[in-house]
């Protein structure tokens, strides 16, 4: 089915950009008022694709305010022409988000791994979730303070962590946007990031725990994992087809999911550019 499918008919064409020269102010308002994690950044001046930045780019410096040299540069990019395939072995293999997608050196439209997920839950695939546990799998406990947990999260680049009770059973799931709360905003947070409008607080929460970590405002908070954890959530069973993963993931906008094997232990957590293997074929 897959083979008569190019990035041309999955991409989002015309997408939001952020231009250079910007701010890092600029980036994380568009991202804000948008609902989005990442952006294609192009030259004002003629339009050229010059990188890509993300909410995690913004704040690894968050002392440095130039756009330029936040974003990464000679970021990946594809043809509208190439097979969808392509996409998906570029995402799975180097475990990237977004992709401009690229026509005579002008970016006409991006392509993230959501939009394969809508492919993957249409095929017929002999691909399941244990086939595609790919990374170790870090987790937390729920006794763990915040204070600790939040900076293992940075060290380990992780945005998800599967939670484990003192018998080592899963109970919960912890993820960055758990770690704020819409009443954390105030007009200091708003003013340092520059943020104009917080009318799209679901746009606020892809950023602000980010804020927070990076300027260790969470030294004070005395909570737990366990306070703020997500209970019960959805997991995989290891034999789960990964078109049903794919199903699962778009109807609740997750981006990873844990896989438990026959007695509910924890043995992994899949993500969505892991799941875009069964496109591919390949484990």
């Amino acid at each position: 089915m897959t083979q008569y499918k190019t990035v041309a008919d999955v991409m989002t064409a015309a997408p939001i950009v952020v231009e250079v020269p910007g701010s890092r102010a600029d980036a994380i308002n568009i991202m804000v008022r948008n609902g989005l994690t990442g952006l294609p950044v192009i030259r004002s001046s003629d339009g050229a694709l010059v990188g890509v930045v993300s909410r995690r780019d913004v704040f690894r410096n968050s002392e440095e305010d130039q756009l330029s040299l936040v974003m990464k540069r000679g970021c990946m990019t594809i043809s509208p022409d190439a097979p969808v395939e392509e996409a998906a072995r570029t995402f799975s293999t180097h475990r990237i988000h977004r992709l401009p997608v690229v026509q005579n050196g002008k970016l006409i439209g991006i392509v993230t791994p959501t939009d394969l997920l809508k492919i993957v839950k249409d095929m017929r695939t002999d691909m399941t979730a244990e086939d595609v546990i790919r990374i170790k799998c870090v987790t937390a406990w729920e006794k763990d303070p915040l204070s600790y947990t939040i900076p293992a999260m940075r060290i380990s680049d992780v945005s998800a962590l599967p939670v484990l009770d003192d018998q080592g059973r899963f109970t919960g799931i912890l993820t960055d946007r758990d770690l704020f709360s819409d009443q954390n905003v105030d007009a200091e947070t708003l003013k340092q990031l520059g943020i104009e409008d917080v009318g799209n607080m679901a746009g606020a929460r892809n950023v602000l725990p980010l804020f927070y970590s990076a300027t260790d405002k969470f030294r004070g908070d005395d909570r737990k994992v366990e306070d703020v954890m997500i209970r019960n959530p959805y997991s995989c069973f290891k034999k789960t087809n990964l078109s049903e993963v794919a199903k699962v993931m778009l109807a609740n906008d997750y981006g990873q999911v844990p896989v438990h094997g026959n007695k509910d232990e924890i043995l992994g957590m899949i993500y969505d550019v892991d799941v875009l293997c069964a496109i591919t074929g390949s484990k």
